[in-house]
Formats: C-alpha cells, sequence, structure tokens
C-alpha cells in the first residue's frame, strides 16, 4: 500500500509540474537552442586536446565523445529532475519555512525531492543520446544489445549517485544557512564528469573515485556501453551507489534533526 501510495503522489507531483511547464513554450525553444550551443562547447575542449594526439590518457576521440554524451544525459537529468526541487530547499531552510513539508503525512526527503520538475530543461537528453550515436558513428561499429543492458543499469546507478550528492550538497544549508549559490557549487564539481576519471592523477583521481565517485557518473557507464565493464566491477559499481545513497539518507535524517524551524 506504502508504495502504490508514494507511486500516487509522484504522479500527482509530476503531472502538475508538466501543467506548469506547458504555459512556457518559448522557454522550451530558446532551452533547447541554449543546450544544443553547450553541447557543441562541451565537446570543443575534447576536440583541440585529442585533436594534436591518437589518445588522452588512453581514451581516443570517439571513445572521449560518448563520456561527453553521458555528461550530457545525466545534466539533462540534474536540470531537468533532480535541481528544481532541491535548490528551493535551501530557500526553504533559509527562510524557515521547511516546516510545511515536515508536517506532510509522508518522507520529507521524498516529497522535497519531487515537488517540482522542469521538463523544458530535459532538452539535453536528446543531444546526450545524439552524441553517443556520433562517438559510434566514429568507432565504425554499435553498441552489442548486453553492452546498452550493462550501461542502463550503469546510468541508473550513476543517477542515484547524482541525486545522492546533490542531497549532501542541500543538507550544508542546515548548518551552513548563509552559504549562497549551492547549486553553481555543485555544477562546479559536477562538470568534471565530463572527463574520464584516468584523465587525473594522484590525489585528484582518489578525489573523483571514491569521495566525489564522478567515475560512477560517467566513467563506467561509458565503459559498460564500449564493452570494457565486466560483471564484477559492475557489482562494485552498484555497491558503491547504494553505500553513498545510504550516507546521504544518514546525514539528511541528521540535518532534520539539527533543523529550527521558524515556529521555534
Amino acid at each position: 500500500m506504502a508504495h502504490s501510495r508514494y507511486a500516487r503522489l509522484f504522479w500527482l507531483q509530476l503531472r502538475t509540474s508538466l501543467i506548469g511547464g506547458m504555459q512556457y513554450r518559448w522557454e522550451f525553444l530558446l532551452e533547447g537552442a541554449m543546450a544544443l550551443f553547450w553541447t557543441a562547447m562541451a565537446l570543443l575542449p575534447v576536440w583541440v586536446l585529442v585533436g594534436t594526439r591518437h589518445t588522452l590518457a588512453g581514451w581516443s576521440y570517439p571513445e572521449l565523445v560518448i563520456v561527453v554524451g553521458w555528461f550530457t544525459v545525466l545534466k539533462a537529468l540534474l536540470d531537468g529532475a533532480v535541481n528544481p526541487s532541491l535548490v528551493a530547499v535551501v530557500e526553504h531552510i533559509r527562510q524557515g519555512t521547511l516546516d510545511f513539508i515536515l508536517l506532510k503525512p509522508a518522507d520529507a526527503q521524498f516529497l522535497i525531492s519531487t515537488a517540482k520538475f522542469d521538463p523544458w530543461k530535459m532538452v539535453n537528453l536528446p543531444a546526450g543520446i545524439a552524441l553517443l550515436t556520433y562517438g559510434f558513428h566514429l568507432l565504425g561499429r554499435a553498441p552489442t544489445l548486453h553492452q546498452i543492458s550493462l550501461a542502463l543499469l550503469c546510468l541508473v546507478a550513476a543517477a542515484l549517485v547524482l541525486y545522492s550528492f546533490w542531497i549532501l550538497v542541500v543538507c550544508a544549508a542546515f548548518w551552513v544557512v548563509r552559504l549562497d549559490n549551492l547549486a553553481y557549487l555543485f555544477m562546479s564539481i559536477f562538470d568534471f564528469a565530463r572527463w574520464p576519471v584516468t584523465v587525473f592523477r594522484g590525489p585528484l583521481r582518489l578525489l573523483f573515485t571514491f569521495l566525489i565517485p564522478l567515475a560512477l557518473m560517467t566513467t563506467y557507464p561509458a565503459l559498460a556501453l564500449l564493452g570494457r565493464l565486466d560483471l564484477s566491477r559492475l557489482a562494485v559499481v552498484f555497491a558503491g551507489a547504494l553505500a553513498f545513497a545510504a550516507a546521504s539518507r544518514l546525514v539528511w535524517l541528521r540535518s532534520i534533526g539539527k533543523y529550527t524551524s521558524a515556529s521555534s
């Protein structure tokens, strides 16, 4: 019963966001044009760096295009399904109005995570798929059904890590309520995910593999699609994603306990 209740609640909030978003069709066209521009700009540094050599950290230009494609797909999920709701939470915390959400008879994390969707900002999704297609066109082959299946599983794990990390960033506002531009802080870190983790050396590779697992977001899904990720490593990817989600949940519960409401 609980699962069906939350499914109905999710659909209600999604439908409300879709109805609201349909009122701004011109914004969709503008967002689409900007998405195409930034997708092209994302490829520019890859082309400049690899244009003078055959590979970069063991990755050829077509393979790097596939990594950028995964980055673009995840950016669509972030901009359209994660950012709209969670950015507003920071303002609720600053103003002390989170009470209205905490008093509702449903899990607060679920409510804040599904409060708002911005479908127009998911126009990066087809752009990311186009980049993936272009990358395999340059390779002169197509991924197998098995490779696509593993890549989709990695995408689920990557989305979970992306969402969990954003929850951790939002939780910082419970302790440092004057911290502005949390979204820009997160996006600055997430921007490194456009590069394979092997590009980084020493402490940076450890940072982006374990502490801030950007490798789980783009590098491993790209490896799966290229047929270079075995089942044992996929199991490690999912274990890491679940551990990260559990950690973010614990931090969220602890943060809620520290929250001082407007009525306190």
